[in-house]
């Protein structure tokens, strides 16, 4: 039996793609694979990782508990892989570059969504603050415990350059030659770049989804979105008599593809223009994955009323104080007594016990940090 080399594998790739052959390498020198590419040793690795596992009970916008159809970190992760990877293939890039990176890109989100999230940076203020790409980083990096040699996954450059999509310039300047871009201003690969927006795409039109399922969105509503009445409208055009979940999901999947369309379309028009000869010419160049001008503003316009009628809406602020109150609670408790915290988490002498603190919360599941908040404050817990 024979096998494919990896530059076979990769030989379709465009001049400006991500290749395993020109990696610039992990932290830690390891053998090369005879079945596998770096990038999809990179994919491997985190898909095993204990924190993807903890994806499937981290919420999107719904808290885990209050329904078994809802989004969670874990299928949303999964969306974005497949929107990314397809729009990959069409523009001939690393697509197991780009599917590491999406799997990877939430992995360091605290329980309970942005709520969660905003808590913790808020009880992080007086202690360097909490970024979730740059946990998600540190989770690749140095939390997660698989291998004898070192801390993390010890994943290539071009997968943790991707997952950190943003970050302080206080942070970037601690990270070397990683957060040199965020200083100097230049940008990722084109896969970090698709990543990006791919998340985006999910997010938006599987928000819509939820926001309907829930009831906390009418159809009503969102026929003031230009994006969501113009699929609509083609879909009942198309399918008379067409009701229900039929309506929502085919409008949904035809939003999906409008965006993949003109994202394929309009980046491979800025990479024509560019003509980037190499991955370096592309981290020269300004951002070349894009969507049009109008789908963009179309984009843009739905996500603003996303913000207003969904993740605004009262009962979503309702759960969120509640997330808040469970984070900060936690916070405070475990600060005033680190007694209270698992073994491995209490601070030697020296160590940074608030950072230490942040990193056993972030890694809670929504169900977790439910349950440890009870455990503590909650009298009549029985564990």
């Amino acid at each position: 039996m024979t096998t494919t080399s990896v530059t076979d594998l990769e030989a379709h790739l465009a001049p400006y793609a991500a290749r395993s052959a020109k990696t610039r390498g992990r932290v830690h020198a390891e053998p090369a694979s005879s079945s596998r590419s770096e990038f999809q040793r990179d994919r491997d690795r985190v898909i095993h990782s204990t924190a993807f596992r903890r994806l499937e009970y981290k919420t999107q916008v719904f808290v885990n508990h209050e329904g078994d159809l809802f989004r969670t970190r874990l299928t949303h992760s999964l969306e974005v892989a497949q929107i990314a990877r397809s729009i990959a293939r069409n523009l001939r890039l690393n697509e197991d570059l780009v599917e590491a990176i999406s799997l990877a890109h939430d992995l360091g989100h605290t329980p309970f969504g942005h709520a969660g999230q905003d808590a913790l940076n808020g009880c992080m203020k007086n202690h360097g603050g909490f970024e979730h790409n740059l946990q998600s980083l540190l989770v690749v990096d140095e939390l997660e415990e698989r291998y004898g040699g070192f801390n993390g996954l010890n994943l290539t450059f071009e997968t943790r350059e991707g997952i950190l999509k943003h970050c302080s310039r206080v942070n970037a300047a601690a990270l070397g030659e990683l957060g040199r871009r965020f200083l100097e201003g230049s940008q990722p690969s084109l896969e970090a770049q698709l990543a990006n927006l791919a998340d985006e795409i999910a997010y938006n039109n599987h928000d819509i989804d939820d926001g309907l399922r829930s009831g906390l969105l009418t159809l009503e509503q969102l026929d003031e979105v230009p994006m969501w009445a113009r699929h609509r409208a083609e879909v009942v055009a198309a399918f008379p008599g067409i009701n229900g979940r039929r309506v929502i999901n085919e409008t949904v999947r035809r939003m999906i593809n409008t965006l993949i369309v003109d994202l394929i379309e309009t980046t491979g028009r800025n990479i024509a223009a560019a003509n980037p000869k190499s991955i370096d010419a592309v981290r020269a160049a300004g951002p070349l994955v894009s969507f049009s001008p109008k789908i963009h503003e179309e984009a843009a316009t739905l996500k603003r009323f996303l913000f207003r009628h969904l993740y605004r809406h009262y009962l979503v602020m309702r759960m969120s104080a509640k997330a808040q109150r469970i984070i900060s609670d936690l916070f405070n408790a475990f600060m005033q007594d680190s007694r209270l915290l698992p073994p491995q988490y209490q601070a030697g002498h020296g160590a940074d016990q608030p950072r230490l603190i942040a990193h056993y919360i972030a890694g809670m599941t929504d169900r977790y940090a439910i349950r440890e908040h009870r455990r503590i404050f909650a009298v009549t817990e029985s564990n």
